[in-house]
């Protein structure tokens, strides 16, 4: 609240109220260096996750020409630009795992930047980073490695596991900051041109004057997060476990989407038979449980997720898919809402759908 009412100066100033800004920013750099296992001066605040990826693409791209490579199920943050560029997708198992064997076929001297996210936005489907570092290594030795964290980083250690990418992007508002403030880490040598310049912020790696009191929130809901991320993904997974197994045994037709143990622990991902998310969506919303059926950060009309069409599932059944987060403000009572309104739910549309057709 300081940064938002008294120290709100800006941190490119010399007076007073700019230096204790700019303290304040060097010190929330510190802290998210800490979480995210890497050094303070690799550590560039973004606007959030999407300006990270495409700071990842096209950073890169710009500043090492070359061929771009990324998995079918990225956020569209990363498939976009890649797809933009004429880059190569690689496809992915039924349980929404990088096929390994496609991705050595990707791969070359001429690829510039492999991008593969750590956990997926929507399944939470969790991909085996360090195999696929190895092979990078091993068949595009001048490629970067960037992965999108921003789901993983408040149920993996990311500090450890990714630590062998080159680039890494988390989002605060996915952990207990603010919406509109991030993160991309750039390791060592690797040369990320800047995207937004006129300013030389950021060591000149992204101009324009920092969202000090978001920077300040994100760094002290990671330092809280990672303290508390043991427990609460124990927690969390027994929760989430408890919705599923409600879900799959009182509605019949329901699927889940990926195994339980190949995921984070915070995501409930299910498609129905025969039923429409939207209209599902709307009567969930009516018993006050808020879901989504595909990335939550995604806008315009209800379309079938480019995930779940890549892991093989049909368009029919992908529009029947519900995804429902869990986190720290979590609770029993939310869990039994859930089962009592989901049943309900379903019940209604497919009696419904009945009728017409009866």
């Amino acid at each position: 609240m300081p940064y938002l009412t008294s120290e709100y100066g800006n941190p490119s100033g010399a007076h007073r109220m700019a230096r204790n800004a700019n303290k304040a920013l060097d010190e929330s750099r510190e802290v998210m260096a800490e979480t995210l296992g890497a050094q303070p001066g690799e550590i560039v605040f973004t606007g959030g996750g999407t300006e990270a990826d495409n700071m990842a693409v096209f950073g890169t791209l710009q500043a090492r020409p070359g061929r771009l490579v990324c998995s079918a199920v990225e956020h569209h943050a990363v498939l976009e630009p890649v797809e933009l560029v004429g880059g190569s997708i690689v496809p992915v198992e039924r349980s929404g795992r990088v096929k390994l064997d496609a991705l050595v076929e990707a791969l070359g001297p001429d690829v510039s930047l492999v991008s593969i996210m750590l956990a997926n936005n929507e399944t939470g489907v969790i991909q085996p980073l360090a195999d696929i570092a190895a092979l990078v290594r091993e068949h595009a030795p001048n490629a970067l490695l960037h992965t999108d964290a921003v789901q993983a980083f408040s149920w993996l250690d990311v500090a450890d596991i990714g630590s062998v990418a080159d680039l890494v992007s988390v989002s605060a508002h996915k952990f207990g900051g603010t919406q509109g403030v991030g993160v991309l880490v750039v390791r060592g040598s690797a040369n990320v041109s800047a995207r937004t310049i006129g300013g030389g912020q950021e060591r000149g790696r992204r101009s324009g004057t920092q969202n000090v009191a978001g920077i300040v929130a994100m760094a002290a809901a990671a330092s809280e997060m990672v303290s508390n991320r043991e427990h609460e993904i124990k927690r969390v997974s027994a929760l989430r476990d408890h919705l599923l197994d409600g879900v799959l045994s009182t509605v019949p037709g329901s699927i889940e989407t990926s195994p339980r143990r190949a995921k984070t622990a915070n995501i409930a991902h299910l498609c129905f038979e025969d039923i429409e998310s939207e209209s599902l969506l709307f009567l969930l919303e009516r018993a006050e449980v808020y879901a989504s059926a595909a990335a939550s950060c995604s806008s315009g009309a209800m379309e079938p997720s480019h995930v779940l069409g890549a892991m093989g599932l049909s368009r029919t059944l992908g529009f029947g898919s519900l995804r429902l987060s869990l986190g720290y403000t979590t609770a029993e009572v939310d869990i039994e809402a859930a089962l009592a309104a989901i049943p309900a739910a379903v019940n209604q549309l497919r009696a419904s759908a009945d009728g017409r057709h009866g």
